[in-house]
């Protein structure tokens, strides 16, 4: 799967996860999107970077790689909720221009 679409479901889950009182840690896994392991912990850290989610505990070690730290709980930021928000139109426009051409042709 797309990485990008990976990112897109992990932002939406989270925006849905704001209805409930408590986050499902269970049920926020790597195989829940359709990823390993790796990759997963990989985009969830890149997102916290880039101001997407928060309240990840991202533990960095000098000879071994970046680990995120229980309790896994993030949070969707106000720039997650416009990522997703942008994108949305941009697909709506994109399936709209589909049928447009689908017409044409």
């Amino acid at each position: 799967m797309d990485d990008f679409r990976i990112i897109y479901r992990i932002l939406k889950y989270l925006r849905d996860a704001m209805d409930f009182e408590e986050f499902d840690s269970e049920g926020f896994t790597a195989q829940r999107f359709g990823t390993n392991g790796n990759r997963f912990h990989a985009l969830l850290t890149r997102l916290q970077e880039s101001g997407y989610i928060d309240n990840l505990k991202v533990v960095r070690y000098t000879r071994t790689p970046q680990q995120i730290q229980p309790p896994i709980a993030p949070r969707i930021t106000l720039k997650g909720l416009e990522y997703l928000s942008e994108n949305s139109m941009m697909k709506k426009a994109a399936d709209i221009a589909k049928g447009v051409l689908e017409v044409i042709a």
